[in-house]
């Protein structure tokens, strides 16, 4: 039979073989190991994972997708403080899947974990991106409205985006043409007019996102609009509509009658 002592320095060689940290060493008292750290977090994950097979992703908090997610990465350790510190500066789970490398790196993330948060990113805006299906712009304008809010509403600069149409309203191309303000880009009208016909395209919808999270459209948005539609006119290239994203929602100079 093992002796008392002896079961307690076989019990305390194994947690040091399994590599335990400073608060795991010397945790054989009384012949009994102290509880993991890495045991509990193992747990806390599986529990989110079953509320996440049981109620889908509604049923966790955005801290806990984050969480979840980090873990991915970090299979040793609680990653729900990170988390829920990452969520509080970049103001939710949008903004942050949204921030580029850059930012995320400067926050002093690993690549690790900015791989996983930008993969995360990308997966989501394929999958709103693959519901727009095959069929004209304009009949799955819900679903393409979804997938360019998510796309651009939490961006921290400003992004214009032109999406080509043929005379089907088929999609051609969803090109980013330039970054900045609207009305600083009144020299790229030609721009788009001539991508328009490099493509083919009979008709555009422009896109841009305003940082501030307000989409009501400024009076340089409607003066570039109308501008594009002249210019557009000229070559046969119809603007259907201008689309501007903000984190509070979208509006279309369309449906406004500003077009």
């Amino acid at each position: 039979m093992t002796s008392y002592g002896g079961l307690a320095k076989l019990q305390l060689s194994v947690v040091k073989r399994l590599g335990s940290d400073s608060s795991q060493k010397g945790a054989a008292v009384h012949g009994r190991v102290s509880t993991s750290p890495v045991r509990h977090s193992s747990g806390r994950r599986a529990r989110l994972r079953q509320r996440l097979f049981d109620g889908g992703g509604k049923a966790l908090l955005d801290h806990e997708l984050v969480e979840y997610l980090l873990a991915l990465v970090t299979p040793r350790g609680d990653t729900k403080p990170q988390a829920m510190q990452l969520i509080a500066t970049f103001d939710g789970i949008g903004p942050l899947l949204s921030a580029s490398a850059d930012m995320l790196k400067r926050e002093g993330l690993s690549d690790a974990v900015i791989g996983a948060l930008k993969i995360a990113e990308a997966t989501a805006l394929r999958l709103l991106e693959t519901r727009t299906g095959n069929a004209p712009i304009l009949s799955s304008w819900d679903a393409l409205g979804d997938y360019l809010h998510a796309a651009m509403a939490n961006r921290r600069t400003e992004e214009v985006r032109i999406l080509f149409l043929n005379a089907k309203n088929m999609l051609i191309a969803n090109e980013a043409l330039w970054q900045g303000s609207v009305d600083e880009a009144s020299v790229h009208v030609r721009e788009v007019i001539a991508r328009a016909i490099a493509l083919g395209a009979t008709a555009i919808i422009i896109v841009h996102n305003h940082p501030s999270g307000d989409p009501t459209p400024s009076q340089q948005d409607i003066r570039v609009t109308r501008d594009l539609i002249e210019a557009g006119r000229h070559m046969k290239v119809t603007v259907h509509d201008h689309v501007i994203v903000g984190a509070s929602g979208r509006t279309s100079m369309r449906a406004m009658g500003l077009i």
